[in-house]
C-alpha cells in the first residue's frame, strides 16, 4: 500500500494505492472517490461500547474498510476541514491523536478512545484523545486545519489544545490552564493548554478550528426569527 498526498498544505487529498486484497480503514465521511473494483464495508469498530466511546470523544460511530479486489485499486480520502495531511509510520510505542485528526490507517492499527471524564478534564488530568497502536509495521493518516508542523519535545513543551494534532505516546501530558487561574486564562483568550514532558515528537496545526469558527460567526449577520 502506498499513500501519496497532493494539493498540500491548504487542500490536501490523499491517494491510497492498494494492491489486490489490500485494505485501508477510514473515518466515516473521509471518502472522496474510489476505483470500481474497490469494495467498502461499514462497521462499528470495537462493537457498541467502542462506538459509543468514540461518539463521546467527538468521533464518528462508524468506520469504513476499503478492499481492492481483482487487481490493484485506488481510494481518495480528504479531511473535513481545509488543511494538510501527513502519514505517520507506526512505532512500537504508538501515538496519541486528538479526536478530529484521524483519517485512515492500515487494518492492523488499533484505535482506542481514551476517556478522561469531565471531572479529570476540568481538573487538568486528561482530555478526550485517541491512542493508535500496532503490533506490526503500519501507517496512520492524520489531518489538520491549516498546515502541519512537527515539533521535537526534549524535556518540556506547552501547546494550546486547539492546535494539537498528534504526539508520540512516549510523552506524558496534562491539560491545564494557560494562565495562573481560570479568570486569567479566560481573559487571555487562550483557554486550555497541554503540558508535555519527556522526549518525543508533537504535530501541531497552524489554525484552531473553534477559534476560527468564532471569528467567522462574529462576522455573520444575525439570524432572523
Amino acid at each position: 500500500m502506498q499513500i501519496d498526498i497532493g494539493y498540500r498544505p491548504a487542500h490536501s487529498l490523499a491517494k491510497v494505492s492498494l494492491g489486490h486484497g489490500e485494505q485501508i480503514v477510514a473515518e466515516s465521511g473521509a471518502l472522496v472517490g474510489m476505483s470500481t473494483n474497490v469494495h467498502m464495508q461499514t462497521q462499528s469498530q470495537g462493537g457498541l461500547m467502542g462506538g459509543l466511546k468514540r461518539l463521546f470523544g467527538g468521533e464518528s460511530f462508524f468506520r469504513n474498510t476499503f478492499t481492492a479486489s481483482n487487481g490493484p485499486g485506488e481510494v481518495l480520502l480528504a479531511h473535513a476541514l481545509n488543511g494538510d495531511m501527513v502519514t505517520l509510520e507506526m512505532t512500537p510505542g504508538g501515538y496519541f491523536l486528538t479526536s478530529s485528526s484521524f483519517i485512515a490507517s492500515t487494518p492492523n492499527v488499533q484505535i482506542e478512545t481514551k476517556l478522561g471524564g469531565m471531572k479529570s478534564f476540568f481538573s487538568g488530568e486528561g482530555m478526550f484523545v485517541m491512542k493508535a497502536s500496532a503490533q506490526s509495521p503500519g501507517q496512520l493518516l492524520v489531518g489538520a486545519f491549516g498546515g502541519i508542523e512537527e515539533l521535537v519535545c526534549q524535556g518540556n513543551m506547552v501547546i494550546d489544545t486547539g492546535h494539537l494534532v498528534a504526539w508520540d505516546a512516549s510523552l506524558t501530558y496534562k491539560v491545564g490552564k494557560s494562565g495562573s487561574g481560570w479568570i486569567a486564562s479566560f481573559l487571555s483568550g487562550e483557554g486550555l493548554v497541554c503540558h508535555f514532558e519527556g522526549q518525543g515528537r508533537i504535530w501541531i496545526q497552524s489554525r484552531n478550528p473553534p477559534a476560527y469558527g468564532q471569528a467567522v460567526a462574529a462576522m455573520l449577520p444575525p439570524r432572523r426569527a
